[in-house]
């Protein structure tokens, strides 16, 4: 089979946890509290006065504005005609329904009780290239949200750019995720061939970034990553959630290279995102404190900038609320401050707004 057309999640997922198994009883669970919205507790089971009043017991007091640069909205299985999704997700118990909850009116709850005032919306795996429900979600709330889209590497050198170009000249979307693994790997296409070379090119002449997700470890992409910065050094790009690279062994020869395109290349962002799926501790995660410290030295405060992975967040400890509080319940534990407040200030939004402007015309 085409690995273009295989069902989502199969081999570890093309944007999950890489785990099965979620309860499916989460999603009635929290799909229910949606539907209770206006009345109902947040999806976390508390009050949101009790939500705003924990979390702010475990970060600074700090009135620093949040934008989540790293999150995915699918759409609610009661509108899958609607908004198909594409083949078998992890945790179902079958086709067209999701792991768990994450159509936006989730997220908005969520958002609210974490104090997160705006996001950055990744296409998600689920839906594939049909950015419908994602573009739906970008004009409901077009003073919330921004959209970046999935790159299809399917065709020729001139269809994805083609498709890339419509989605931010005319859907307003404002980056694109590489997948390296929607590429035919097997029969040796990577994301630098003529597909993938044209359409990282037309993103930076349009002046939208490129996200790499490693899933697999950054290491096997590396060679990717760098043969199409060193090509295109116009087309900012963006490594997600720390690049994969596991917080255990900051020695590591991925943290290293990881570390190393801060030095060399100008145009590099990082995402601190996803802080669960790299730390090899329990919440919060302390081995994600000095990795964040190495960050900030090699790329700078102005080229990182925090996320959760909104909705797999939400099956960690302290859900999402918790992502937020991560720095500062480790500094409570730690006896010190990680950043300083200009730091706290660039990760937690300066530096999504600077890369993605839309996000500054907004509210």
């Amino acid at each position: 089979r085409d690995p273009r057309h295989r069902p989502w999640g199969e081999g570890g997922g093309l944007m999950g946890p890489g785990r099965c198994g979620v309860r499916l009883e989460r999603y009635a669970s929290l799909a229910c509290r949606c539907r209770r919205a206006t009345t109902a507790a947040p999806a976390s089971g508390r009050t949101r006065r009790e939500a705003r009043a924990m979390a702010s017991s475990t970060t600074t007091t700090t009135t620093t504005m949040r934008i989540d640069s790293h999150l995915h909205v699918w759409a609610p299985k009661e509108r899958a005609d609607e908004y198909p999704y594409y083949g078998s997700l992890i945790g179902s118990a079958k086709a067209n329904e999701p792991p768990m909850p994450g159509h936006v009116e989730v997220l908005l709850q969520e958002m609210e009780s974490a104090g997160v005032s705006k996001a950055v919306i990744i296409q998600p795996g689920n839906h594939m290239f049909d950015h419908a429900y994602v573009s739906h979600v970008l004009r409901e709330h077009p003073d919330k949200f921004v959209g970046v889209l999935l790159a299809n590497p399917a065709g020729g050198p001139s269809a994805g750019a083609r498709e890339l170009e419509r989605l931010v000249t005319e859907e307003g979307y404002v980056g694109v995720r590489f997948n390296p693994y929607l590429w035919d790997r097997d029969n040796g296409e990577t994301m630098d061939n003529a597909v993938g070379r044209a359409m990282y090119e037309r993103a930076g002449q349009l002046g939208v970034p490129v996200s790499h997700m490693p899933f697999k470890g950054l290491l096997g992409h590396l060679k990717e990553i760098t043969a199409l910065a060193d090509a295109f050094p116009q087309t900012k790009f963006i490594v997600d959630h720390f690049g994969f690279c596991k917080c255990g062994d900051l020695q590591s020869e991925e943290w290293q290279a990881l570390l190393s395109l801060g030095r060399e290349y100008p145009q590099a962002y990082v995402k601190l995102s996803a802080a669960f799926r790299v730390s090899e501790q329990e919440y919060p995660y302390a081995d994600v404190r000095q990795a964040t410290r190495n960050l900030i030295e090699s790329f700078g405060k102005e080229r990182l900038m925090w996320g959760t992975d909104f909705p797999w967040v939400t099956e960690q400890p302290r859900g999402y609320v918790g992502a937020w509080s991560i720095i500062a319940a480790s500094d409570e534990a730690a006896g010190e401050a990680l950043l300083t407040r200009e730091e706290e200030e660039h990760i937690f939004h300066k530096t999504a707004r600077s890369l993605f402007p839309k996000l500054g015309k907004q509210g």
